[in-house]
């Protein structure tokens, strides 16, 4: 089976493809790329890639003004671009943006470009895909001055952490293209390795810009899949994750397609599956994904409602088929006790071995010590400590229920008399002093694991 991918950034409409562009679109298709967009550049580009649109069901479009050619953006080429970006397929205004690396238009003719083409993106309520390159204050200060309310992509990514962070904090996501295989890449991986899952894209910028093992040679939308597998080793899953990833977010940006409103019961992510049986939890962390989005890894995870013992192990299968089975999901599991004794009471009876992720307020929410009924049905257990002391948890995590960080430490405590593995975690925000929390980790004797604030699943 084919993994879906979506080429968020091309220009097919290019000459480089002008004596062979159906095969190269048949070849995207075997690839498994379900969907293209190609950018606008100038008035004949955006015009060709307009005509691609009509022509290719799975080729969408972009309208806009490359920086290099701002300055032929006057009154009359304004209005076309705003007819084009009405046009059914065309899905952002793009590429625009600025370019001071080779200043083919002066710095003042492209940001004023930019800046009307913007607020063309946010009079339409379209994307914009945003080229920057050696432009970085200035591409912020335009997007902060002007993209309010409107979403978009850095696309071809070439800047640093700081750029990315602070254009993510203007909603916009993250486009990763080819570079990112070469060997100078230093900072493009990092920054491909710390952008939140629910920001990431990629794209070829074909027919520029080839992956490794083609780099040299002419790019094209097939060649997609060399960069997702990079991106998919830099960030520790495998290809299926990352495809279904980068998938879901060009369709929630850009419109496209078809994301599934179905809450998952049982989601695969590398080896693992994890199960969500509820949604409902007894914190309401600061730094809990479900406050952003019910969708982990590109799996949506909201539940119209709660599956039964028997809806769990029908989603499951066969249990042998993972390295483990997690019970997590974007609630509490401890809070559906019951399922959870019955569901892995049956995973281990075929083969399968059991994680639990969870608070830690089991034995509050139950009234009596729980641990000792999951003994022989867990093999692990992964419980959140989130904070050096109840104040600061309080405050961070802010529980629905009296003495929880009390609780917290007395389940870590009972549960390493009975649980093979028991692990502790702890989110990396803002407040919370991490070396404190390895002291009261080494003073249970409990392994600490430091989680990066974003990364989940």
């Amino acid at each position: 089976m084919k993994h879906v991918l979506i080429d968020t950034h091309c220009h097919l409409e290019n000459e480089a493809f002008d004596e062979d562009r159906a095969d190269v679109l048949k070849r995207a298709e075997e690839a498994g790329i379900g969907y293209m967009i190609n950018a606008g550049s100038d008035k004949n580009g955006n015009l060709r890639g307009l005509e691609l649109s009509k022509k290719y069901p799975n080729v969408y479009a972009a309208a806009g003004i490359h920086p290099h050619d701002a300055k032929d953006l006057d009154d009359s080429l304004y209005k076309e671009v705003k007819k084009w970006a009405k046009e059914p397929k065309v899905v952002a205004i793009g590429e625009i943006g600025l370019d001071y690396h080779y200043l083919h238009s002066p710095k003042g003719v492209q940001i004023e470009a930019f800046r009307k083409q913007l607020a063309l993106a946010k009079g339409l309520g379209l994307p914009a895909i945003v080229h920057s390159r050696e432009a970085k204050n200035d591409t912020l200060r335009v997007l902060r001055e002007e993209s309010s309310d409107t979403l978009g992509v850095l696309h071809c990514f070439s800047g640093d952490m700081d750029m990315a962070e602070k254009a993510m904090e203007l909603g916009f996501c993250i486009s990763i293209a080819g570079p990112v295989t070469y060997k100078n890449a230093a900072d493009l991986r990092e920054a491909a390795k710390l952008i939140p899952d629910d920001f990431l894209l990629i794209e070829t910028d074909a027919p520029y810009l080839s992956p490794v093992p083609l780099r040299g040679k002419r790019n094209e939308p097939a060649c997609l899949k060399h960069t997702a597998e990079v991106v998919a080793d830099i960030r520790g899953v495998n290809f299926a994750d990352l495809a279904r990833i980068t998938t879901h977010n060009a369709m929630r940006l850009f419109k496209i397609g078809d994301i599934s409103e179905h809450g998952e019961i049982a989601y695969r992510i590398r080896d693992s599956l994890y199960l969500n049986i509820t949604n409902k939890c007894t914190n309401k962390c600061g730094f809990c994904v479900k406050f952003r989005t019910t969708y982990v890894k590109g799996h949506n995870l909201q539940l119209e409602k709660e599956p039964t013992a028997a809806q769990v192990i029908k989603a499951i299968k066969d249990p042998k088929a993972y390295s483990e089975i997690v019970f997590c999901g974007i609630g509490e599991p401890l809070l559906r006790l019951d399922v959870v004794k019955k569901v892995a009471k049956w995973i281990k009876g075929q083969g399968g071995r059991v994680r639990i992720n969870t608070n830690g307020h089991g034995n509050i929410i139950n009234g009596r010590n729980i641990v000792p009924e999951l003994k022989d049905v867990v093999d692990s257990i992964s419980i959140s400590l989130d904070a050096e002391d109840e104040k600061k948890y309080d405050k961070i995590c802010r529980p629905s229920i009296k003495g929880a960080y009390r609780g917290v430490i007395s389940f870590i405590q009972e549960a390493l008399k009975v649980i093979p593995d028991v692990k502790v975690t702890v989110v990396k925000v803002p407040g919370i002093n991490i070396e404190k929390c390895r002291e009261v980790a080494k003073d249970l004797g409990v392994e600490l694991r430091v989680r990066n604030f974003n990364v989940v699943g």
